[in-house]
């Protein structure tokens, strides 16, 4: 069985939209997930998108509103905000230990928490620590975001436990 790739995934939790819409927790939110008000885009990305960067958040909401972005775009930013969450993640001596099943786990949950709502899972960033990948998947049920988040959550619960990834 070949391993789907973290983008597949997060396509599959996320899904990608062209144009911003609110996301359930209330936010300006496009492509696969990214947050535009917390968030919003580098420069780099402006550069990317607009042409040019220094375009302030509200500005920025209103022309995606009106010409929205590309596929590609979309998978772009979804490249940059996993390049983030690795490399917040790699803060943990534990994430480089992970096999790639349980990697694409801890990715995926930075990514839907967010670096502080992710710390909050003490216990399960304590029993990754020491290997414990039962009691990590233990920690993720026992939880306000499992309740939340439906079938992503049990899906991601399976693959913490067993160490194999999901099948479509």
């Amino acid at each position: 069985m070949t391993i789907k790739t973290i983008e597949e995934q997060l396509i599959l939790h996320e899904g990608i939209v062209l144009k911003p819409y609110i996301c359930p927790a209330g936010y300006w939110t496009i492509g696969a997930g990214r947050n535009l008000e917390s968030k919003g885009f580098s420069s780099i990305e402006q550069k990317l998108i607009f042409g040019k960067d220094g375009i302030n958040k509200d500005e920025v909401i209103e022309r995606l509103k009106e010409h929205g972005i590309t596929y590609d775009q979309a998978l772009f930013l979804l490249a940059n905000d996993i390049a983030e969450c690795e490399r917040d993640l790699r803060q943990f001596a534990w994430y480089d230990r992970l096999d790639e099943v349980r990697r694409k786990v801890v990715i995926d949950m930075r990514f839907n928490l967010g670096a502080s709502g992710f710390r909050q899972f003490k216990k399960m960033i304590a029993a990754l620590e020491r290997r414990d990948y039962h009691a990590a998947a233990h920690e993720m049920i026992n939880s306000k975001w499992y309740r939340q988040v439906g079938a992503r959550g049990k899906r991601l619960v399976e693959m913490m436990r067993t160490g194999q990834d999901y099948q479509d």
